[in-house]
């Protein structure tokens, strides 16, 4: 895993060594991300810089320096990533003809991008990356990103030059870059606890989406005011096209096939995963998951595999001993570490800079503790990440079909009444009952009712100065565009935002902080299309949810292992804002400041921080998020030096 960056100037005006010094300086920010190696790249004549920071994990030798030129010298590429199948494409490269120096999968992807063109090369890779690569021939830099997301890309203008990294932190090192906070965007944030592709917290920046590519010249760093992010990412995998088609072509065979075909994929996907020139650790949570990614690995493995895992000392969150009991049976050489709220207090100083982007799942602090945990003893781990999103594990699903038959049930004149009603948008500290039917009065489709159980604030740009909410997935009526597949469109509705830009995001900024490669094989593509073509009685089956990946996983485990209610991998936000973190958000929030930053309602925000401490328990869903950007902020204006 690494870190990339880089910049394309409009008009090419400056030396080599300035180009080279400037590319430096961005790439340093990314030290953490590959603290093995580092690279420059520069053309002076086509104003184009390319940094690179390694973390080695694959060809440990400087042969897997990167930049990495083609060996027909057209193409230098800067890369983010693991290519698993990178072996079967190296030996069809060499069959027609390519010659190899060294073992690293990023010379693969360049022979392959040089015999087949990126996007096709693209097609045939089985991986996670963000690349960026430069076409000497073309003059031209392309940006792509892996078809579910796992590794990030940012991208935007400073001045008359284009800038592109791995992380926020690599643009803010360019001098020419000081963009603003994109108010709209912040909005966003409000609602989703984060800011969904291709929006970023910056103004004339953005987040490459998952699975799209975006071609770039001197003309489109001279052309920002006019450069629209969404028309110009073209994709090269497309989750709704390719679950329309799963669902088109269904899985054909009964309940045993269908965990037969999982698990040879499931097992071949974690295998991949395992390849590597340093130690691989698992992260156990004991939940059905982590436990199947950790059974496969110690079915594949001679010696007991490394898992780690974290507990919440006296809260309901703690995960712990169900991992250990999970641990023990599978014969894993386990590690845990139990955390409280002063250890959760450490920690938080640390996340404005450890996400760049403003970023508030709660959950981001038990994760950046246990990839430190990890990182003492792995280089890479891996995750159970995307079963959820793939097997119908949420209970919100459940929740949002019920809403979504209810409300089918009144009439239409009756929901457009009580849509009107002023608790329909307003914000409540109160969860279901009257405030819940009024939030989902007035929908056309199932989407309008799962943005209301995804939502943080129901109505943010009212509370942020000056915004207009931007329109992502969750504001389209039906996502997937099928009738009759409520439960296919809220999982695609996760997995193209919630999945890539919340969950994801967070185990590559917490892991790459610490040096750490996360691995999911969940999201391997060829386990996402095989979920997408089961029947739904194969996720949801009765009251058991994500039924067909827990008989995978009775296999491995004993049904009492199996069988649990689903906890989430949470922290107990209100706990803390009440006790260790009371002082920190008091001070984020003083009423003067806010009204001098001119952000958000200042007046508002004191109320419900009143109300939060008065014992109004789920304000805290409301604060964190305003809490997470004000830390933000202040970092943010500290680097720039206001």
């Amino acid at each position: 895993m690494c870190g990339l960056a880089g910049f394309l100037m409009a008009q090419p005006r400056l030396h080599g060594d300035v180009l080279a010094a400037r590319a430096r300086e961005m790439g340093g920010a990314l030290v953490h991300r590959g603290p093995d190696d580092a690279g420059t790249w520069v053309d002076a004549q086509a104003g184009i810089a390319l940094a690179h920071q390694r973390l080695s994990i694959l060809d440990l030798s400087p042969l897997g320096h990167q930049p990495m030129e083609s060996a027909d010298g057209r193409y230098v590429l800067a890369y983010n990533g693991e290519v698993y199948n990178f072996a079967p494409l190296r030996a069809a490269l060499a069959a027609v003809g390519h010659r190899f120096r060294g073992h690293s999968d990023t010379e693969v992807l360049l022979a392959a991008v040089a015999e087949w063109g990126i996007e096709d090369a693209l097609q045939r890779c089985n991986g996670m990356f963000a690349i960026a690569l430069w076409d000497r021939r073309e003059r031209c830099l392309w940006l792509a990103r892996d078809r579910v997301g796992k590794k990030p890309l940012y991208y935007g203008w400073a001045g008359d030059a284009l800038v592109f990294g791995s992380e926020l932190k690599a643009l803010w090192r360019h001098p020419d870059f000081d963009n603003g906070v994109d108010r709209d965007a912040l909005a966003l944030l409000l609602r989703f606890n984060y800011i969904p592709a291709p929006y970023c917290i910056h103004e004339r920046a953005f987040k490459l989406m998952p699975g799209s590519l975006l071609r770039l010249d001197a003309a489109a760093a001279a052309g920002a005011a006019a450069h629209d992010p969404q028309r110009a990412q073209q994709r090269w995998w497309d989750p709704r096209e390719r679950m329309r088609k799963a669902i088109a072509t269904p899985f054909v065979g009964g309940d045993g096939e269908a965990a037969a075909a999982l698990d040879a994929v499931l097992r071949d996907a974690v295998g991949l995963r395992m390849v590597a020139d340093v130690p691989v650790g698992v992260f156990l949570s004991g939940g059905t998951d982590s436990s199947t990614v950790a059974a496969l690995m110690q079915a594949q493995s001679a010696e007991p595999v490394r898992s780690f895992t974290i507990g919440f000392r006296g809260s309901d969150h703690d995960e712990a001993p169900l991992a250990r009991e999970v641990a023990d049976y599978l014969g894993t050489a386990h590690t845990e570490f139990e955390v409280d709220g002063a250890d959760a207090l450490a920690v938080v100083p640390q996340l404005p800079a450890m996400f760049d982007e403003p970023f508030a799942d709660a959950s981001q602090i038990p994760t950046a503790m246990v990839s430190r945990l990890a990182r003492q003893e792995v280089t890479v781990v891996l995750s159970g990440d995307g079963g959820d999103e793939l097997f119908f594990g949420y209970g919100r699903y459940q929740r949002a079909l019920r809403n979504w038959r209810m409300a089918r049930t009144l009439p239409r004149l009756l929901r457009h009444g009580l849509a009107r009603l002023p608790g329909a948008r307003g914000e409540s500290a109160r969860t279901g009952g009257v405030a819940t039917l009024l939030a989902e009065s007035g929908v056309q489709g199932i989407g309008d009712v799962y943005r209301n159980r995804v939502s943080r604030w129901r109505n943010p740009a009212a509370v942020v100065t000056g915004a207009r909410e931007p329109q992502t997935i969750y504001h389209e009526a039906d996502p997937l565009g099928l009738p009759g597949r409520e439960a296919e469109a809220m999982m695609l509705a996760d997995f193209m935002a919630y999945l890539p830009d919340d969950l994801l995001c967070k185990v590559d900024r917490t892991s790459m902080a610490v040096g750490l490669e996360a691995r999911a094989p969940l999201l391997d593509w060829r386990v996402v299309e095989l979920a997408w073509s089961l029947p739904q009685h194969m996720k949801l089956r009765g009251d058991t949810s994500k039924y067909l990946l827990k008989r995978v996983l009775r296999g491995y485990l004993p049904d009492a292992m199996v069988d649990r209610p689903k906890r989430g991998f949470g922290a107990p936000v209100g706990q803390w804002l009440r006790g260790d973190l009371e002082q920190w958000a008091g001070d984020l929030l003083h009423p003067a400041d806010m009204r001098r930053e001119g952000l958000f309602d200042a007046d508002r925000m004191s109320a419900i921080w009143r109300d939060f401490r008065g014992g109004q328990r789920k304000w805290h869903t409301h604060l964190w998020n305003v809490l997470m950007f004000q830390a933000w902020h202040r970092h943010w204006r500290d680097c720039r030096g206001l």
